[in-house]
């Protein structure tokens, strides 16, 4: 049996007044790549944010590799393996491809991996070896979220969170973007992934949640979500 890598218990987050996620219960095992699918304000990246460490549970057990991380540090989890490519890519556009790849290997002291890890992203992506010495705000949306996964690989994460990888980009190149997702995976990475692109998230992984208003509505296996009737009218664009 696959160890539980990730496992939210009754986590009650707030902005102020506003309940935000309302006792959300949700498990990661181990190889798995698991999506969590919902509309605009669901509360899917208020997720992620709480189990990133950016917010904090009023409420509940959120536990990583076994641990309670419930109060840790942003950074400290990057360190242990847990790292998010954020909802807009977050890169810097003043930097070459090659700096912002090596910003996110920041916590890693050894020059030999990280040069490995530089080579193995150039090789996930060669588009971006072509750019390494281009600008990152020089680079097409696609490019950027090449960057943006590339980079959140350089520090070896055990767990992956993808936050909207193919928010605003054509068809074809979100076809690449979850085919290297796909690949990223069978390299041994766990990934949480956040989409509103229901049809290709649930085609890309092996579970999922569909989270509204900030509550699990519905859970099951990804290929089971596809035929929910539930799922496809609200979803899939399907009666």
């Amino acid at each position: 049996m696959a160890d539980t890598i990730l496992e939210l218990d009754d986590i009650n987050v707030y902005y102020g007044a506003i309940h935000a996620l309302k006792g959300i219960s949700l498990k990661v095992e181990q190889g798995e790549v698991v999506t969590l699918i919902g509309t605009n304000g669901a509360g899917k990246t208020t997720t992620l944010a709480t189990i990133c460490g950016l917010m904090r549970s009023k409420t509940g057990t959120l536990k990583y590799a076994g641990q309670d991380i419930s109060k840790c540090a942003t950074h400290r989890l990057v360190c242990d393996g847990l790292v998010m490519a954020p909802e807009g890519r977050g890169i810097f556009p003043n930097l070459t491809v090659g700096e912002n790849m090596r910003i996110g290997a920041y916590a890693c002291k050894d020059k030999v991996a990280i040069e490995k890890n530089l080579a193995h992203g150039y090789e996930v992506f060669p588009r971006l070896a072509e750019r390494k010495r281009q600008k990152g705000g020089t680079l097409s949306g696609g490019e950027q979220q090449m960057l943006a996964i590339a980079r959140s690989l350089m520090s070896q994460p055990k767990l992956l969170l993808l936050d909207e990888p193919s928010l605003g980009l054509a068809p074809l190149i979100v076809k690449t973007i979850f085919e290297t997702i796909d690949r990223v995976n069978k390299d041994g990475v766990t990934i949480l992934l956040v989409e509103q692109n229901a049809n290709i998230a649930l085609k890309h992984s092996d579970r999922a949640y569909v989270i509204e208003s900030g509550e699990i509505a519905i859970e099951g296996k990804s290929a089971d979500l596809l035929i929910d009737p539930r799922v496809k009218a609200a979803y899939l664009g399907e009666s």
